[in-house]
């Protein structure tokens, strides 16, 4: 239950104004409410677990309502999932683009996508060279999805999660017709579809992924 004004518990909390959240500083909660009453508002706290709590002055019918939108918008686009493609060192052009293609795919739907280049063997001397592929991947990628996790070693793997950028501003690069690339001049008159079999899970919860095995030398 959100506290307004006077059912606000805490003796001192930190305050915000605004669109642009500007801070006003630690006060009393009283000192608080009379300032956001001297400008025809409310006081509402927003995280009451902070230390100090923090509120907000706003008009609080127009903040009920929208965060009954976000809410509302939250539900519809349901659970976030998180797709992972795998690449090699060693990974061959044909069956690098078309990782990509897969990875742009997810993207586009919404979907986060963790990118894990795994080492075998005599490869482990030349990591250097895994982080060089995970930089390419990264900018072939980067007109569908931001970085947000840098690519990072951990034990014989490099991992990097991507989250995709706003539809209006996603460019495709790579694309994909039952698992071939085909021209960008050919995209309008194809549903992309690929037969990846990669695990959903909701974003944040543990996962054993389904390792990608087409196209891949073993």
């Amino acid at each position: 239950m959100t506290r307004v004004n006077d059912r606000i518990r805490a003796p001192k909390i930190r305050v915000v104004y605004g669109e642009d959240s500007q801070q006003l500083g630690v006060m009393t909660t009283r000192e608080a409410i009379d300032k956001a009453k001297s400008v025809g508002l409310d006081l509402v706290e927003i995280a009451p677990k902070a230390d100090p709590p923090v509120c907000r002055i706003v008009d609080y019918g127009k903040y009920k309502y929208e965060q009954s939108k976000l809410k509302k918008t939250s539900k519809s686009k349901g659970p976030v999932k998180m797709k992972e493609v795998k690449f090699r060192v060693r990974t061959e052009e044909h069956d690098y683009n078309i990782k990509c293609a897969r990875a742009e795919k997810f993207l586009d739907e919404g979907n986060k996508v963790r990118v894990q280049l795994q080492f075998r063997g005599r490869e482990n001397a030349h990591r250097d060279i895994g982080f060089v592929v995970m930089e390419r991947v990264k900018n072939d990628l980067l007109g569908m999805g931001h970085v947000d996790m840098e690519p990072k070693l951990a034990g014989r793997a490099i991992g990097m999660v991507l989250s995709p950028i706003p539809a209006e501003k996603r460019v495709r690069k790579f694309m994909l017709s039952h698992g071939e690339l085909i021209h960008e001049d050919e995209a309008k008159d194809h549903e992309f579809e690929d037969s990846d079999e990669a695990e959903d899970v909701e974003e944040g919860e543990e996962h054993d992924s389904t390792e990608e095995q087409e196209g891949e030398e073993e």
